[in-house]
């Protein structure tokens, strides 16, 4: 417990610490703003989850980089836990907004640097506000800025999947960008799969190919969210393979080390 309290106030301090930088940063939105780009205005909400991720003890490998497209997209994740956001904000490759819900908003400091990489807060008890962030993100992402979505709508319980709703999916069809479903594993264990009590993990982050207007067009929202789902799910599947594999091949060799 002593090492979560740690954590806890380790993330404050850096949040923190980040008031000058989020000041000078609007100072100049406000004065040149054409000449600050998303990748500016990200190194700090791109360093302090890394500072935050290493701190719990976690490793995290990245696979797809290079998948990635240089336009906008949305990008579309399974949700296991809270470190999910830490995880792509951090290692994504990417400058990126989320869809976020409204109580973040009362967050100092926190909430400013989510509005200035151009998160949207909705309030899914009103419909009406609903529907206005859900134009404010499909306006971010024909302006250029990527966006994230948990199409689950909640967290998962580890691997589990929930079923991925398509109507989440409409902020990429309607501002006609590619989609890109990522893979998030090992996140679940570092605190909601340990009663609230921060530890390490090993965490996967898998980008895969990028789902373009033209072949989408061709789906109802039902299916293109199905896809999607499909395509995440088979990638935990083949993880917990190979970890599987890994440690039947780790216990083989201790037992041969031990004999």
């Amino acid at each position: 417990m002593i090492r979560t309290i740690g954590i806890y106030i380790y993330s404050g301090i850096l949040i923190l610490s980040t008031i000058f930088k989020l000041q000078k940063t609007k100072n100049q939105l406000k004065r040149n703003p054409e000449k600050v780009s998303d990748e500016e205005i990200f190194t700090i909400p791109n360093t302090i989850p890394k500072k935050v991720i290493k701190a719990t003890g976690s490793t995290i490998s990245v696979k797809g980089r290079e998948k990635l497209p240089d336009e906008a997209v949305l990008f579309v994740a399974n949700h296991q836990g809270l470190f999910d956001i830490l995880a792509m904000l951090g290692y994504l490759g990417k400058p990126v907004g989320f869809i976020a819900k409204e109580e973040i908003k009362k967050l100092p400091i926190v909430s400013d640097w989510m509005e200035l990489i151009h998160c949207v807060f909705i309030d899914r008890g009103d419909r009406r506000q609903s529907m206005q962030a859900i134009g404010q993100g499909i306006n971010h992402l024909k302006a250029g800025h990527s966006m994230v979505i948990f199409p689950e709508g909640t967290r998962g319980h580890g691997r589990e999947l929930n079923e991925f709703k398509p109507g989440s999916f409409r902020l990429g069809t309607k501002a006609n960008v590619p989609i890109v479903p990522v893979t998030i594993d090992g996140t679940y264990p570092i605190l909601e799969g340990s009663n609230g009590r921060i530890k390490g993990s090993d965490i996967s982050l898998e980008i895969h190919d990028p789902i373009y207007p033209e072949t989408y067009q061709k789906w109802k929202s039902a299916e293109l969210a199905k896809n999607v789902q499909g395509i995440i799910g088979e990638s935990l599947e083949t993880i917990q393979v190979e970890e599987k594999s890994y440690g039947n091949v780790r216990e083989k060799r201790m037992n041969e080390e031990a004999n």
